[in-house]
């Protein structure tokens, strides 16, 4: 074999990974807006030691709570699935399941909620005009 095709295959090969490289810096998704938010409490809110640890409790009761209804939600769905197999359309069964998703997410939305407003009470009322101001802006920024 010669020298240009061997050159060849390497000018492709660093092509290759020029290319993933540039396209996970070019296309890499936003963090979710939780992480975020979580990101941004820790960091710019300039948490003194109580209160980091007040909130880093709150936030492993929530992580327990979150994890329940995470794992309703995957039992409603699975259910759902069954339902759809078993209708094969929209019938009593699909409707009920979808009524019973509805409720873990809901549930989920409100727990959610409340865990924000219990972080929210650990603040000053400085850090909490910042926070009040970052869940409102989380909440009504476009949908990626």
């Amino acid at each position: 074999m010669g020298r240009y095709p061997v050159l060849i295959v390497l000018a492709a090969f660093l092509a290759a990974i020029a290319g993933v490289f540039l396209g996970r810096m070019l296309f890499t998704p936003e963090p979710p807006m939780e992480t975020r938010f979580h990101a941004f409490l820790h960091r710019e809110l300039e948490l003194d030691a109580a209160q980091t640890a007040r909130i880093e409790a709150l936030e492993r009761e929530f992580a327990v709570q979150r994890s329940r209804y995470e794992q309703e939600m995957r039992t409603d769905n699975r259910r759902l699935a069954a339902a759809i197999l078993a209708e094969k359309g929209y019938g009593p069964a699909v409707a009920n399941a979808v009524d019973r998703s509805h409720h873990a997410m809901g549930a989920l939305q409100k727990a959610t909620l409340q865990h924000l407003f219990g972080m929210r009470s650990v603040l000053k009322p400085d850090q909490a005009r910042r926070f009040d101001d970052a869940m409102v802006q989380a909440l009504t920024a476009p949908q990626r």
